[in-house]
């Protein structure tokens, strides 16, 4: 009865959606041709923009079906919902103008797609938000509940307990538990939930009780029960979650994935490790820096002639950083010091009153205009624009052995600026510090997040007390 609910829905949120961008779609037509030009006037007709309007609708539905727009979200925050329909609205856009491309349909109106996509994004988002919030209204108060069993009383059983306690809005409530151990606990350590019975009592519960999900928070000692229990549930047509008893000592929120047969879990949970997120981060970091060597390119070529007129040497300075998956690259910028071995500037930091720095350097340094040309870095694939701050394999080897979960941040691209870069950890400031942060980075990973780090590196200014 459960997941037919939960199919009604997924069925509805697709009729909605494609309705949102019919309206949508005659809604842009009419602020662009009409109250725009006054009376129409475009070379494409309305029955061919439509045709259009369909190539992104079916484009919408598919590829939100292949980001998981459409599966039960009760246990998800609405934020990872809007990241999503972000996502796909990107998606579809591009896939739309690709057509376009390839058919040599040039004539459509840019201002007409600027507002389809906007308010396709802002309509979409509404109305699910609506949606979202009536449904967790609803479920506060008792409406469209879920009822859960728990297997294991144990530290396991019961902080699963206060987590679905804690948010009445998910519309989950907790039957009971069932445990072998009755004796040893005691009301109060239970949070007002009874002990229903022993682990062998499952059978006789579903019978008497309306169930809709076994939660196994079983130690691992229990291991031998999992699969009767499982299969008691399935009979019954009762879904089944397992919560593994070392699910505290995992370094950060796990992931399942399959390897052939084999379901595999992965202690961190990357989400660029997801095709989708890796192509969107892609394809923003490609546009980014193509606007941003366009929009600089006077100061690049001011930059570059000074450098060369102010002391001898080369105008760039390459350097070997570490990067994505451990592997080694060189990272540009334009020289801000003396020519030197590779052997010092490789293995010395750079301090305040460093000799090495020339009078022009130092000011590139202190505004971070020395990083500019790592705009071609990300072109070529080595970075990204915002990520963990590459840094030297001789300092590598050092961290890695002196601060937790340093190698964790070589699992993504590094970027030109960071959230520990924003954060005001740059320069002389804690490794340990900006590590934590970088691993926030990472796990947290949206489109959304990318953007505000770029707006307040501009908002904050270049100018950085701790950059020698």
């Amino acid at each position: 009865m459960i997941r037919g609910r939960e199919q009604l829905l997924t069925k509805l949120y697709i009729i909605t959606d494609v309705f949102v961008i019919q309206c949508t779609f005659i809604l842009a037509w009419i602020l662009r041709f009409y109250f725009l030009d006054g009376i129409l006037t475009t070379e494409i007709s309305f029955a061919d923009y439509y045709i259009w309007n369909l190539v992104f609708t079916v484009a919408y539905v598919l590829i939100g079906f292949l980001v998981s727009l459409y599966t039960p979200k009760r246990r998800k925050s609405f934020i990872s919902e809007v990241t999503k329909i972000i996502q796909v609205n990107l998606l579809s856009m591009f896939i739309m103008l690709s057509m376009l491309f390839l058919f040599k349909t040039v004539d459509v109106s840019r201002l007409f797609l600027s507002f389809y996509f906007a308010l396709n994004t802002v309509f979409i988002v509404f109305y699910r938000f609506i949606v979202k919030n009536g449904l967790w209204k609803l479920r506060a108060h008792g409406y469209n509940k879920q009822f859960i069993l728990i297997l294991g009383a144990g530290a396991v059983g019961k902080n699963f307990y206060r987590t679905v306690d804690k948010h009445p809005e998910y519309g989950f409530e907790v039957l009971g538990y069932l445990d072998d151990n009755k004796k040893e606990f005691k009301d109060k350590d239970l949070l007002r939930k009874p002990i229903l019975g022993k682990v062998n009592d499952l059978d006789r519960i579903l019978a008497e009780k309306i169930v809709d999900e076994v939660v196994i928070a079983l130690p691992l000692a229990a291991y031998e029960k999992y699969g009767g229990i499982i299969n008691i549930c399935e009979k019954t047509g009762i879904r089944v979650s397992i919560i593994p008893d070392f699910y505290d000592i995992l370094p950060a929120n796990p992931n399942f994935e399959r390897f052939g047969e084999f379901p595999v879990i992965n202690a961190r949970d990357i989400p660029l490790d997801d095709y989708v997120n890796r192509f969107l981060k892609r394809l923003f970091d490609i546009i980014f820096s193509l606007v941003a060597i366009i929009l600089t390119s006077p100061l690049l070529i001011f930059i570059a002639i000074t450098v060369k007129l102010t002391s001898p040497g080369p105008i760039f300075f390459k350097q070997e950083r570490v990067g994505l998956n451990r592997r080694t690259f060189y990272m540009y910028k334009f020289r801000s010091m003396k020519t030197m071995s590779t052997t010092i500037s490789d293995t010395k930091w750079t301090t305040e009153d460093d000799s090495r720095k020339t009078k022009f350097g130092a000011f590139l340094r202190k505004t971070s205009l020395d990083e500019l040309p790592q705009f071609f870095n990300v072109l070529k694939g080595d970075m990204s624009v915002v990520g963990p701050r590459p840094e030297r394999p001789y300092f590598v080897d050092k961290f890695k052995e002196d601060i937790p979960k340093y190698m964790v941040k070589h699992q993504i691209r590094p970027g030109i600026t960071g959230w520990a870069q924003v954060c005001g950890l740059r320069g002389d400031t804690s490794i340990s510090d900006r590590i934590q942060h970088d691993i926030y980075y990472i796990e947290n990973w949206k489109l959304s997040f990318d953007i505000m780090i770029i707006l307040k590196t501009i908002i904050n200014g270049f100018i950085n007390k701790n950059a020698y």
